[in-house]
């Protein structure tokens, strides 16, 4: 699985990082976010979401957004925090405010859903996406950012 060495990662373009997830068989997914890897994966992923924001659809959208993932090889999660408000999209590895919507999932269905490889409605009906809070928010996430299809 030499395609997904996070050292490459940052020269990927998102459409290359969302066809080498979709070509990359789930068990190599999970065991790549299980490892040391992961913290690497993740904060690239994150550092790129405000660039891949579209302001022009989030309108007067104001919010914070919490995305938890679980599975870390201590057997805990991580938390980024994305805060929309006045066109403005801002991520950060440490929490600090308030939730309008929480979404947990394993990471190997995060890897899914920012790459265009799964649709989170499904997700969240089958319970491999947890919700809480907006769900109104949850459902239109998918417009406010450029998600890559592979």
């Amino acid at each position: 699985m030499t395609d997904f060495d996070p050292a490459n990662f940052a020269s990927l373009e998102p459409k290359q990082f969302a066809q080498i997830v979709k070509s990359t068989p789930d068990d190599k997914l999970a065991e790549v976010m299980g490892g040391d890897k992961r913290d690497k994966i993740l904060d690239a992923v994150f550092s790129r979401m405000p660039s891949l924001f579209r302001a022009d659809r989030a309108g007067n959208t104001n919010t914070v957004i919490h995305w938890t993932i679980t599975g870390r090889p201590d057997g805990g999660s991580d938390t980024y925090e994305i805060v929309i408000e006045n066109g403005t999209c801002q991520v950060s590895e440490t929490p600090a405010r308030e939730p309008k919507l929480t979404l947990t999932m394993g990471p190997v269905e995060f890897l899914k859903i920012v790459s265009g490889g799964a649709n989170p409605v499904m997700m969240f009906m089958t319970g491999k996406l947890k919700a809480k809070g907006d769900l109104g928010l949850a459902a239109s996430i998918a417009n406010l950012f450029d998600i890559p299809k592979a």
